[in-house]
C-alpha cells in the first residue's frame, strides 16, 4: 500500500510538470516575466540592428568612391586663334564633343563629419532604449496592482471561512437550543441565511480571484490555475529622503547626449574636406583641347572643398540646441518635482495605514470579546439571534478591515518604491 501511494504521489509530480502550470508566484518573478512577455522588448534588437546599419554604412564613407560620369553636347561655338600664319594649317575644334570619365576619390579628411555623424547614432540608439525603458517600467506598475488584488481577494477568501466556521458554530448551538425547546426556527433560519450569503460573497470573490489571475497570467505569459497561490511581498524599510532612480531621469541624460554630439555636427559641415582623386576617360577632345580624335586620358591629384554656405545657419542651429537642451533640464526638473509630490503623498499612506492596524488589532481584540459575551447572552435567553449574527459580523467586518489595511500597507511601501525607482 505505500509503495502504492509513492507510484501515485510520482505520477501526480510529473502530471503537474507535463502541464507547465505554476503553483506559486512571487511579485519580483511576476515583474521580471512580464517585462520579458511584453511585445515592446524585441524593438530592443531591433535598434540594435538598425544601429548596426548605421554605423557600417557611414564606415564605409572611408572607403574610396567611385563615380562615372558620361556626356555627350554639341557647342555653338568653339575656341579659333585670332592669327593666321603663312603654310601652318591650324585645326578647326569640332563643335561636338563626347566625354566618359571614370572618377575615383579617398578622403584624407571630411571634417570629422562621419565621426559625428557616428557618435550620433550612438548617442540616437541610447534615447531610442531608454524611451522603450521608460514604457517599459510602467508595467511594474500594473502587476502590482494585478498582484496585490488578488492578495486581498485571498485575504477576504480566508476571513470569509472564518465567518463561515463561526456561523456553522452558531448553527450548531441554536439547534441545540432548539432541540432543547429553548431556540425556534426562525432562529436556525436567520443563521442559515447567513451561511447562504457567505456562500454567494465567496462566490463573487472566487470569480474576481479567476479573473484577475487570468489577466496575470496573460502578462506573464504563463499557465496559472485556481490552485495558484501568491507569496506576500516581505514588508520593506523605505525612507522619504531616498534617491529617485527613475529610468526617465537616464533618458534625459541621453538626450543631452544627443544634442552635445550634435554640436559637433554643426562645427564638421563649416570644415574644408581633402581628398585624393584619380581621373580616367576616353573622349573628343581628351586633354589636347586642338585635337579632334578620340583620346585616353587620366589625371590625378589632392582636392580640396569647402562650403561657406553651411556658415549662414551654424549660429541657428547652436541656438537651437541650446534651446532644446533647456527644454530637456525643464522636464527633468518638472518630472522630479511631480515625482517627489508623489512620494510624499505614498509616504504618508504608508504611516497611515500603520496606524490603522494598530488600532484594528484592538478593535478586533475588542470585537472578539463582545462576540463571546453575545453567545453566553444568547444561551441564556437574554439576546436575539439577530443580535448574535449583528455581533458575529461586526467582528468579521474588523477583520476585513485590518486586512485591507495590511494589504494597503505593503501596496503602499512597494508604490513607494516603483515611483522611487527602487
Amino acid at each position: 500500500m505505500k509503495e502504492k501511494w509513492i507510484a501515485t504521489g510520482i505520477c501526480l509530480l510529473f502530471f503537474s510538470i507535463s502541464q507547465g502550470q505554476v503553483s506559486r508566484l512571487t511579485l519580483d518573478g511576476c515583474q521580471k516575466q512580464a517585462r520579458e512577455n511584453y511585445p515592446l522588448i524585441k524593438q530592443y534588437g531591433l535598434i540594435d540592428l538598425s544601429q548596426d546599419y548605421n554605423l557600417s554604412n557611414l564606415s564605409k564613407g572611408y572607403l574610396p568612391q567611385l563615380a562615372l560620369n558620361a556626356q555627350a553636347t554639341y557647342q555653338s561655338d568653339v575656341v579659333h586663334f585670332p592669327l593666321s600664319i603663312p603654310g601652318i594649317d591650324i585645326p578647326s575644334i569640332d563643335k561636338d564633343q563626347y566625354k566618359a570619365v571614370v572618377d575615383v576619390s579617398q578622403t584624407i579628411w571630411d571634417g570629422g563629419n562621419i565621426r559625428a555623424q557616428r557618435k550620433i547614432t550612438q548617442a540616437g540608439k541610447d534615447v531610442d532604449r531608454q524611451t522603450i525603458e521608460v514604457q517599459l517600467y510602467t508595467i511594474r506598475e500594473r502587476v502590482n496592482q494585478l498582484y496585490f488584488g488578488i492578495l486581498t481577494v485571498d485575504e477576504q477568501l480566508n476571513q470569509l471561512y472564518l465567518l463561515r466556521e463561526d456561523l456553522q458554530s452558531s448553527l450548531k448551538m441554536v439547534r441545540a437550543l432548539q432541540a432543547n425547546g429553548v431556540g425556534t426556527q426562525s432562529d436556525v433560519d436567520a443563521v442559515q441565511v447567513e451561511l447562504l450569503s457567505t456562500g454567494q460573497r465567496e462566490t463573487e470573490l472566487q470569480s474576481f480571484r479567476k479573473a484577475y489571475l487570468q489577466m496575470l497570467a496573460a502578462m506573464i505569459d504563463e499557465k496559472i490555475d485556481n490552485n495558484t497561490s501568491l507569496e506576500k511581498p516581505s514588508e520593506q524599510i523605505i525612507s522619504p529622503q531616498g534617491k529617485i532612480n527613475r529610468p526617465e531621469l537616464n533618458l534625459y541624460d541621453s538626450q543631452r547626449s544627443l544634442f552635445d554630439t550634435q554640436k559637433s555636427m554643426v562645427s564638421a559641415k563649416n570644415m574644408p574636406k581633402f581628398s585624393f582623386f584619380l581621373q580616367g576617360g576616353y573622349g573628343k577632345p581628351g586633354l589636347n583641347m586642338l585635337s579632334n580624335q578620340f583620346e585616353v586620358f587620366g589625371m590625378g591629384g589632392i582636392r580640396m572643398s569647402w562650403n561657406f554656405g553651411n556658415l549662414y545657419t551654424t549660429g541657428n542651429e547652436k541656438k537651437l540646441i541650446a534651446t532644446n537642451l533647456k527644454t530637456v533640464d525643464t522636464q527633468q526638473e518638472t518630472f522630479l518635482f511631480n515625482t517627489n509630490l508623489q512620494l510624499i503623498q505614498t509616504y504618508n499612506e504608508v504611516l497611515k495605514s500603520q496606524e490603522l492596524m494598530e488600532k484594528d488589532n484592538e478593535i478586533i481584540r475588542l470585537r472578539n470579546r463582545v462576540k463571546t459575551a453575545s453567545e453566553s447572552k444568547y444561551e441564556n435567553g437574554v439576546y436575539t439571534v439577530n443580535d448574535l449574527l449583528k455581533d458575529i459580523h461586526a467582528e468579521s467586518q474588523a477583520r476585513q478591515a485590518r486586512i485591507l489595511h495590511e494589504v494597503q500597507y505593503l501596496m503602499n511601501i512597494y508604490n513607494y518604491k516603483n515611483i522611487q525607482g527602487n
